[in-house]
């Protein structure tokens, strides 16, 4: 079931009221123009529906079917978004169903711990993708989601995410120490599978969220898309996290042998996982609960935050809630 603006005989709420479309529900028009927000009749999940441009992604719907049926599906190491169905209709590309989540990075995360936690399952997760031969060749920024069920129990609107699923006031939501959430791949329009039998794979680069990655910079080489993935994941926790934000020395090492230059030099997932299980034992209960504090908060603000954050971790170590909160 699609929001009142998409039905048959809708008429805009605003007019005649003299105020602005963006104040009511119906002014919100989903941003993408092969996504949209609905609602699954049979139990009112909010989901999202996407309309399939082969010539966008000729794989994307065998890479969804092949994570989201037996046996990968129930592996506890798949965190690719699930596929819910599958909608055809004559003549027309093919629609899929998927729930409705939420950007890894809205709300930020606010604790090392929290940081520590988004990374370890999203590597994982592209581990489990590289593991069954699919490079996601683009698991950057914008294709890494969140699962809200638990951080957001009442949902929120698809559109302004900040607003109630009816649009009538805020957003409850908690916080992933509080309430720990599963962190999810989504967007598989330039993934591929390959055939293990023919060696390491040489493909055209395809330039999703992140172009930076050195090897495609000329844009005619054909190169291996497995090391990309890794510096996608390196160069995203770089750009967003260690230039951004003071603390994140911890991570330099790793990450920068997972951006080099030469590919070939990079480490490939399965030891990224385990070199940052061994960095995450490192770090102190005391580092994990302590806030995430940008490099461009001015001083006062920074100082305010601080107290208001050591206010609610005392109230979390109270409640026995983990430092790196893990989803059960």
């Amino acid at each position: 079931m699609l929001r009142p603006r998409y039905r048959p005989g809708w008429k805009p709420s605003w007019t005649g009221t003299g105020k602005l479309c963006f104040d009511f529900e119906d002014g919100l028009m989903q941003p993408t123009r092969l996504c949209m927000d609905a609602t699954r009749i049979s139990d009112g999940r909010p989901v999202i529906l996407k309309r399939l441009v082969n010539e966008e992604g000729p794989y994307e719907l065998q890479i969804n079917k092949l994570f989201s049926t037996e046996p990968l599906f129930s592996n506890p190491r798949n965190y690719c978004a699930q596929l819910l169905n599958v909608i055809e209709l004559p003549n027309e590309p093919p629609i899929m169903v998927h729930p409705l989540l939420r950007p890894f990075n809205n709300p930020p995360l606010q604790t090392y711990g929290e940081f520590v936690t988004f990374f370890s399952q999203v590597c994982k997760g592209v581990r489990f993708m590289h593991e069954n031969n699919v490079a996601h060749r683009d698991c950057t920024l914008r294709n890494i989601m969140l699962d809200p069920s638990n951080m957001y129990p009442e949902s929120f609107h698809p559109v302004d995410m900040k607003r109630s699923r009816d649009f009538r006031h805020k957003a409850k939501g908690y916080s992933r120490t509080r309430r720990p959430t599963r962190y999810l791949l989504i967007d598989f329009g330039l993934s591929r599978q390959y055939d293990p039998v023919n060696g390491p794979p040489l493909d055209r680069p395809l330039r999703g969220g992140d172009k930076s990655a050195p090897e495609h910079q000329e844009g005619k080489t054909p190169c291996n898309p497995f090391p990309t993935d890794v510096y996608y994941l390196g160069n995203l926790v770089r750009r967003h996290y260690i230039q951004r934000c003071h603390g994140f020395g911890f991570m330099e090492p790793l990450v920068n042998d997972m951006v080099q230059e030469d590919p070939t030099k990079r480490p490939k997932m399965d030891e990224v996982v385990t070199r940052f299980s061994e960095v995450k034992t490192k770090l102190s209960a005391w580092k994990l609960r302590s806030r995430i504090a940008r490099r461009d908060e001015l001083w006062p603000v920074a100082a305010w935050r601080a107290v208001g954050h050591w206010y609610r971790t005392v109230g979390y170590i109270l409640g026995r809630k983990a430092a790196i909160p893990e989803p059960k």
